[in-house]
């Protein structure tokens, strides 16, 4: 695996991330306000504009102003319904663990779908060609690091469903990242090259899931397996596909699909990704 110099923190920095995420703790931002509890963050919310292969892009960026100096960047992709208030509540979580996070637009113009059928009308060019995956993470990339507030040396990546596939085949492709995370997501795509894979990889995947077969996991590992990648594979049981998402539930019942709100597996796979970034940033 390839090197990647990285720059040392300024010691409060370091320790304001990692005692965040050491308390393990899965909440929102918003769950300080019900709880009654005074916010300890100050969270800055940007609605940024970039461009890929002449396509605009509108992602949502949000850091703790309260955090003085750079820190490790986290990109959230998300499932096939777009960028949707889920990711960005992602984003706010990342934000408070001290890191600078973006939510990104992978369709363009910041489009949603509402409906399965056109969420896999606007997903399925990049299941065709794998290689759109990269592009458009690429320009996420280049666009999160024109923040002042991103160590540029310490980039990752996390996706829900379709963005775990996104996540996963850019990393195959070469995308310049320290690391990336799939939860719930899809395991097909691109063949893995030892050349040019350059990050780690966390798997998160429900042992329930009805989208990704027994066959998949089992090819993907093989896959992972030929090149010597640096991977973890974690699986959770009666989890299923969109296992993270408290709405899962709801749009399961609403669309007749085989997916739910599994709250264990949604904790413990965000435990398992705190433990995943405190290694890949550290250099370990």
């Amino acid at each position: 695996m390839m090197k990647i110099a990285r720059v040392i923190f300024n010691t409060s920095i370091i320790m304001s991330i990692f005692s965040v995420i050491s308390c393990g703790n899965g909440k929102t931002s918003n769950d300080n306000q019900t709880e009654g509890k005074p916010s300890k963050f100050h969270l800055k919310e940007e609605a940024v504009t970039y461009k890929a292969d002449s396509i605009t892009l509108k992602g949502y960026v949000v850091y703790d102003e309260n955090i003085k100096g750079k820190r490790p960047a986290v990109l959230v992709v998300p499932e096939w319904w777009g960028l949707n208030d889920y990711p960005k509540s992602r984003a706010k979580q990342l934000a408070e663990m001290g890191y600078i996070a973006m939510a990104v637009d992978m369709y363009g113009n910041g489009k949603t779908a509402d409906n399965p059928q056109q969420a896999q009308e606007f997903a399925t060019p990049f299941y065709q060609n794998p290689q759109l995956t990269k592009i458009r993470l690429d320009a996420a990339i280049n666009k999160i690091k024109e923040f002042e507030q991103t160590d540029k040396t310490n980039v990752a990546a996390i996706g829900y469903c379709y963005g775990g596939f996104v996540v996963l085949n850019a990393a195959k492709l070469g995308s310049n990242l320290k690391g990336v995370v799939s939860f719930h997501g899809n395991l097909t795509g691109v063949t893995p090259q030892k050349k040019l894979l350059k990050a780690k990889i966390l798997v998160c995947h429900g042992e329930a899931d009805k989208f990704v077969s027994p066959q998949e996991v089992a090819a993907f590992k093989k896959s992972m397996d030929s090149v010597g990648a640096d991977y973890t594979f974690k699986s959770y049981a009666n989890a299923t596909h969109a296992f993270t998402n408290p709405k899962s539930t709801e749009t399961g019942k609403k669309f007749n699909m085989p997916i739910e709100y599994n709250a264990a597996a949604d904790s413990a796979s965000w435990n398992d990704m705190k433990v995943f970034f405190g290694r890949i940033f550290a250099g370990l």
